[in-house]
Parts: C-alpha cells; structure tokens; sequence
C-alpha cells in the first residue's frame, strides 16, 4: 500500500509539543523518493523539500530560477516515500511576494497536488499578507528569517545577519509578527548564536536553527551538505557526517574499470 495520502505521524501540533517539552527537533532537506524513504527510516521529524534543490540538483547559483511546478515535482516524489515525518515545502521565488492572491494559489497548488504538510515563506513584514491570506485557508506556514537566501540579490552576500541592533530588533519583531499570524515554527537561518536563543526563549512555536546556533529548539541542514555531496560549499555551521563524494568517486571509477577490463560482467552475473 502506498504510504502517499496517509496521516504522518509528526503534525505541527506534534513539533510545537516537542517545544514545549524540550525535546531538539531534527530536519534535513529532501527532494526525491529514495532519500526521502531512507530518512523516514532514519526517524527524522521535519523534511524540507527545499528550493535547494535549485543548488543540488540542478546547478543553479542561486535559489531564484526553480518554479513552482518543479517544487511540485520534488513534493511529490517525497511524500510518496514517507509515513512519519512532517513534509515542508517551500514556496519558490516569486510565488508569494509582493501577491498574496498569487500567494494563495500557489500554495493551494502545493498542498493539493503534493499532500505535503504545510509550506515554507521567506521574510517577515514584507511578506506579511500573504502569510496571513496562505494560512487564511488553513495551510500550516513555516516562517524563516535571518539570511534569506531568495534575497541574495537585496543583500549582495551570504555572510552573517542580524549582528547589528536594528537588523536584530527588526529580526525579533518579524519573528514574534510571524508566530502572532498564526506560523506554526520558524527557521533561522545564519544569525549570531545568542540572538537566535533569544528568539526562541521569546516565541512559544518553535525555531529551527540553520548557522543560528545550539539555542534554539531544532535544527536543519542541506542534506547533500551534510552527507558530503557538495564539497564546494564548507560554512561554519556545517557538519559533514559522511564523505560521499569520495565514496561515489571510488564506486563509478571501480565501475568503469571493470567494465573497461571486462570484469564486469562475470559469470556469475549473467543469465
């Protein structure tokens, strides 16, 4: 039986009890049926389909190129692996800014054609009234703050947010506007460490942290960064668990080797 269309096992309610009873969430992006199924596996609690995949998959510099039906795409694929984790999807570049009626359809389109849990926006005032038409009709919103990386051409940089006074008060007041709206976590992404505990302890939802360190109430990171994938990218705040560049390296020049001295196939792998 698929497991598409089933009622998972985290919801929103879910993690925000999680908050409460001081229990650290983990979240890892992931955008096809394979990985997605080894991470249900695994026991995460959140997967982001996330525009990464702009990066990841597709090569792209920057987050801004890949389109709402691409996002779909990756969505799709995704939920159909999982049972227990709660599936966030976000919304891509252009799809909700400066439009909250094109905010809403997008999002619409998200959640019925995916059945995925709930969306994901970047911003805070700017984007306010699409956050509070998208959840107008009860899709559950993620909010993330802090560097945004759909504004790189805004900031010019993916260096630090936040460490000056008003980027910072500005940064609480957004994250407390979200969490009023009705946003059911946020994430924050490359902040100084004691802003981003200061945030949580402010909020009663919950705040995942991505480069916004220990103090917060979860913790997110780009799958193919952490497991080793993507070698040209080493910030700060990235832990690499495995080196699967190498690994992947060493199996496809094995392969062609072996095909090359007609090793593979042997007798024992054929028909």
């Amino acid at each position: 039986m698929s497991v598409e269309g089933k009622k998972r096992v985290i919801t929103t309610q879910r993690v925000l009890e999680m908050k409460h009873k001081g229990q650290k969430i983990a979240m890892l992006t992931a955008y096809d049926y394979t990985s997605a199924k080894i991470l249900d596996e695994a026991g995460i609690d959140i997967i982001l389909v996330g525009d990464s995949a702009a990066n990841v998959m597709a090569g792209h510099q920057t987050t801004l190129p890949i389109t709402l039906n691409q996002m779909i795409y990756h969505a799709q694929s995704v939920v159909r692996a999982v049972s227990n984790p709660l599936v966030v999807v976000d919304m891509p570049f252009g799809t909700y800014q400066g439009n909250s009626k094109l905010a809403v359809s997008s999002a619409i389109q998200i959640m019925k054609e995916t059945e995925a849990d709930a969306v994901k926006v970047e911003g805070g005032a700017e984007v306010m009234e699409s956050v509070h038409r998208i959840l107008s009709t009860g899709i559950p919103v993620m909010g993330h703050l802090g560097l945004t990386p759909q504004s790189i051409h805004k900031f010019g940089t993916y260096s630090v947010r936040a460490k000056g006074d008003e980027e910072a008060n500005k940064l609480i007041a957004d994250a407390l506007a979200l969490e009023k709206a009705g946003c059911f976590a946020i994430v924050l992404e490359k902040i100084p460490a004691a802003l981003g505990a200061k945030v949580s302890s402010q909020l009663k939802i919950p705040v995942i942290g991505i480069g916004a360190g220990n103090g917060v109430d979860g913790q997110v990171l780009v799958m193919h960064d952490m497991l080793g994938l993507n070698n040209d990218f080493s910030p700060r705040f990235l832990r690499r668990y495995k080196n699967l560049h190498k690994e992947y390296l060493s199996a496809f020049s094995s392969y062609i080797e072996d095909v090359r001295s007609g090793d593979f196939p042997n007798e024992s792998e054929q028909y």
